[in-house]
């Protein structure tokens, strides 16, 4: 199971922080605000920021492609359905970052209310995360068929 998580997690982290730095126009800030989330606000002005949030955001990812491939093993409905449990699960992304962990860790965040900014935000946990980790998952070869 290590080739389709790496795969799902190379592929969809990097089209999701492509996808951020794309929308912010910035990438050391997106970076350094990613690092600050599990390290601390000292990050957010840290020459080690920047690296630091690029190895946070794709431990996030690990976990998040991890999560669906657990759940995939057990419901095939996942795969066999993959288009629609990706975006499905993009949403369910959306909903934990944007509605409960970014609350949670700043005081000061608010959940975006305008439509762009929330239409970039589905765009990028939906079409740039959820569908490929599905996608991925949906092409892993029958338990029978795998090479040992």
């Amino acid at each position: 199971m290590f080739r389709p998580i790496a795969t799902a997690t190379v592929l969809a982290g990097t089209l999701d922080i492509l996808s951020a730095f794309v929308w912010s126009d910035a990438v050391v800030a997106v970076l350094r605000t990613v690092a600050s989330g599990p390290l601390g606000d000292d990050m957010a002005a840290s020459s080690a920021g920047a690296p630091l949030g690029l190895l946070v955001h794709f431990a996030i990812m690990a976990a998040m492609v991890t999560a669906f491939m657990l759940a995939a093993k057990r419901v095939p409905a996942l795969t066999q359905r993959w288009i629609v449990a990706g975006l499905f699960y993009g949403l369910a992304l959306w909903i934990v970052m944007y509605w409960i962990v970014m609350p949670l860790r700043w005081d000061s965040y608010r959940t975006p209310s305008d439509v762009l900014p929330i239409l970039q935000q589905l765009i990028s946990h939906c079409l740039l995360t959820g569908l490929p980790i599905a996608w991925v998952a949906a092409r892993r070869p029958p338990l029978g068929l795998r090479r040992l």
